[in-house]
């Protein structure tokens, strides 16, 4: 959870996000439809100790039983308030029109009379107009590097000799998919193929989906296919020896192995998955085509999702399996511990050519490079770390290794921009170039699949999960 200050009126972003999630909740369960929105239950909060988040006991006005009218006065928590007593919840939210305005801010279609009626009433909006860098790769045929945006569902291409100099605000891309028709949502895995340069992305939430596009693809346009994948796939990797494609599932925690062609509802050759797998909110994936080995990062959240209270927390790990592994296989190594440095770890790559392993380290702020990836297990210390002001690393996601050039190039998830070094960079470095597509010292909300949204009034500040 990452809190900000900011006013109180903010609190109508968090009501319209909830609402949205909602919807897209009940569109996506297989539960029966139900005939009316309603409230399913109150519970009262009980904090240990300190300042907590306090609703005000006053906050609804005696008698007020018409949400909109507390909204239209700037009272957006009466507001919520109010709505919650609605025998229609979603109606009330509807009432006042933040669905519209939420749209309206994030870029949606919205009539002229809609948003003359919806901008007296929406106060503030937060929100991040940059792009969101959650992965990269580089299309070395083509000397161009692909960066998936997950803030605005686009994907924007760029030179690989770009480099956004000081003073300069950005670098446009040369070109951009982004739009309706391209089912991109928040995709966070991307590989390019080697042979024809097809570009592949996964979505992470809420599509439920792998998207396939032509390399030269631009603007608004369809994908030229289609995977239905389960819910919270994060990262890809391809086999390319025998064709077949692996994605890594949050959870419940999972590896699925598909044709690499596979389109529609085709159904996976097989999974990783079951208690022996020691899978535990796997991200980053990489395979290594010369050991028939299969590298897998996780961030050690663990549960028996059929046996509630079963959650524990482990230490992130690196988990390495048999290539051809299936079922409830048990890793054959395991890396483990203070001295990995691993902090939610996100994309992998491997060098075939030096048998080392990349790690993009999220929140060490880190790539971590550990050596002898094929025999290395326990406690071990990487052989390289880059880190540092100098590198200009903010939560890095993303990673890609330019064998061809000899370069290595990082996504940076909270700066809207991709650095690239020297393939053996080590230490607190310089990038050789930097593409940015916002302003230096851009720092990004990093907004992702906000649910929710609490106001402390003691501290006027909003809390806003991730």
């Amino acid at each position: 959870m990452r809190v900000t200050r900011y006013q109180p009126g903010l609190v109508i972003l968090g009501i319209a996000v909830i609402a949205v999630g909602g919807l897209a909740a009940a569109s996506s369960s297989s539960a029966p439809p139900v005939s009316a929105s309603r409230l399913v239950s109150v519970q009262e909060l009980v904090w240990p100790d300190g300042d907590m988040c306090a609703w005000q006991p006053d906050a609804v006005d005696a008698g007020a039983d018409d949400p909109a009218s507390l909204l239209q006065r700037g009272r957006p928590g009466a507001f919520l308030m109010a709505s919650l007593q609605q025998p229609h919840l979603l109606d009330a939210l509807q009432q006042g029109n933040l669905f519209a305005a939420l749209r309206q801010g994030r870029g949606g279609s919205v009539s002229s009379e809609t948003r003359a009626e919806t901008s007296p009433r929406l106060l503030r909006q937060v929100w991040d107009s940059h792009p969101t860098y959650s992965a990269i790769a580089v299309d070395v045929n083509s000397g161009e590097v692909v960066l998936q945006d997950n803030n605005l569902w686009s994907y924007r291409v760029f030179n690989r000799l770009d480099n956004t100099p000081p003073g300069v605000e950005l670098t446009p891309p040369k070109r951009m998919v982004q739009g309706d028709k391209t089912a991109l949502q928040f995709n966070n895995g991307l590989y390019i193929d080697p042979n024809n340069g097809d570009i592949y992305s996964v979505e992470s939430d809420t599509g439920d989906k792998m998207v396939v596009f032509p390399r030269e693809a631009n603007g608004n346009v369809a994908p030229k296919r289609i995977l239905s994948t389960p819910h919270r796939v994060y990262s890809i990797a391809v086999d390319e020896v025998k064709q077949q494609l692996f994605v890594t599932v949050e959870y419940p925690p999972e590896i699925v192995v598909y044709r690499k062609e596979a389109s529609g509802s085709e159904q996976p050759l097989r999974r990783i998955q079951g208690e022996h797998t020691g899978l535990e909110a796997p991200h980053g994936i990489a395979v290594d085509e010369k050991r028939r080995l299969l590298y897998v990062n996780n961030w050690g959240h663990y549960s028996n999702f059929r046996v509630p209270g079963t959650g524990t927390f482990n230490p992130p790990s690196i988990k390495v399996y048999s290539l051809d592994a299936s079922g409830d296989a048990p890793p054959l190594r395991v890396m483990r511990g203070d001295n990995t440095q691993l902090n939610w770890p996100a994309a992998m790559r491997l060098n075939p050519d030096t048998g080392e392993l990349y790690v993009a380290n999220d929140i060490g702020q880190s790539i971590l490079v550990f050596s002898n990836a094929a025999d290395a297990q326990g406690n071990v210390a990487p052989v390289r770390v880059l880190t540092g002001d100098k590198t200009r690393l903010r939560n890095p996601t993303g990673i890609f290794l330019d064998r061809k050039n000899q370069e290595l190039w990082v996504s940076n998830l909270g700066n809207a921009s991709a650095t690239a070094y020297p393939l053996m960079a080590h230490g607190n470095v310089a990038p050789l170039r930097i593409i940015r597509s916002a302003p230096e010292g851009k720092k990004s909300l990093n907004f992702g699949r906000t649910a929710a949204v609490a106001y402390d009034s003691n501290r006027e500040q909003l809390l806003v999960p991730n």
